[in-house]
């Protein structure tokens, strides 16, 4: 069977001088399957979309952002990561040069600047190290971001498969 995914940009638009990440906090939506997490901005590609467009285009319509600068940071294939088992594949860039000021919320949720600390924080292998954070974001997110975050200037490419709303396994490779 082919393999047929949905295809999302995910975008994490850091401020370098203070070292904050903006994210969204899907806190507006009932039933929306994010509910209550903390994530980076994106979205569904569009027919006739390339992905750095579809990026472009979410943190326009999300964060009210016009990307100067982006770095496509890796790819994760999710299968079965949907509200009905959906598979997904989405690049993940990170962003340092924009253009314009975020608002306070949108129609997904609250808006806010994060310590990058807070992030990594939230990343740690130590259970107790990930409570102090206060950052409720997917279980798998902690597996990636750092990838994300890091120096190493080649992209991951990832395999993250779901079942019952987590994530079973994660392997990557760097190219």
């Amino acid at each position: 069977m082919p393999y047929t995914p949905i295809i999302g940009t995910l975008g994490y638009v850091i401020d370098r001088a203070d070292d904050t990440v903006l994210l969204v906090h899907r806190n507006k939506r009932a039933g929306d399957e994010h509910l209550g997490k903390w994530n980076g901005l994106g979205g569904k590609l569009e027919p006739g979309e390339d992905l750095a467009a579809g990026m472009r285009r979410e943190l326009l319509e999300e964060a009210h952002i016009h990307v100067r600068a982006m770095t496509l940071r890796g790819t994760i294939s999710w299968p079965g990561f949907g509200a009905n088992g959906e598979d997904w594949l989405g690049p993940i860039f990170l962003i340092d040069q924009w253009d314009g000021t975020p608002p306070t919320s949108n129609a997904e949720g609250d808006l806010a600047w994060i310590a990058a600390e807070r992030i990594r924080r939230a990343c740690s292998d130590d259970e107790t190290v990930r409570r102090t954070a206060d950052l409720p974001m997917w279980e798998g997110d902690r597996f990636f971001l750092p990838l994300v975050f890091d120096d190493d200037p080649r992209p991951f490419h990832g395999v993250m498969p779901y079942a019952n709303g987590r994530p079973v396994s994660w392997t990557f490779e760097r190219w």
